[in-house]
């Protein structure tokens, strides 16, 4: 196949929680989320729902362990974060941790141009958040970013 011919138009960030509807709570309150729809199943389990997160659409489950589906919580890890770029990190990441979430890595001026922390909500998903401070080119970024390990 040649380049261009199957591309990728639309990307998703898929979790999987346990306790779907208090992290749907989460998302709402703490980043104004708002519900497109969702699909439950008799017994009450949320087997999808999708989210509004302004330019971005998070899509979420309940865990499925009979299809190997499971939430951070049963590995005790993530092996991904979501980036929101917001208005001001410092009161998104005060509203998270008092809304139940974990300050993984404090507040600070990064050399790309951002304030940012990490937060890992109560059902085991790492956020950064972050804002900008001032515009930093690539290459004044790779600059920076070298001169860190000299």
């Amino acid at each position: 196949m040649s380049q261009g011919q199957n591309r990728v138009h639309e990307v998703f960030p898929y979790l999987r929680v346990k306790g779907a509807p208090a992290a749907i709570d989460f998302y709402k309150n703490v980043f104004g989320a708002t519900e497109r729809f969702r699909l439950t199943e008799p017994s009450g389990r949320i087997g999808h729902i999708e989210l509004d997160l302004g330019n971005i659409i998070l899509m979420l489950s309940e865990e499925f362990p009979e299809y190997g589906c499971f939430a951070p919580q049963a590995t005790g890890s993530t092996g991904m974060a979501i980036h929101l770029h917001c208005d001001n990190a410092d009161e998104l990441a005060a509203r998270a941790v008092s809304a139940g979430a974990t300050l993984v890595r404090d507040l600070s001026d990064a050399f790309y141009g951002e304030r940012s922390c990490v937060i890992r909500d109560p059902f085991g998903h790492e956020w950064m958040l972050g804002h900008e401070i001032e515009p930093v080119s690539p290459d004044e970024m790779q600059r920076r970013y070298t001169a860190m390990f000299n």
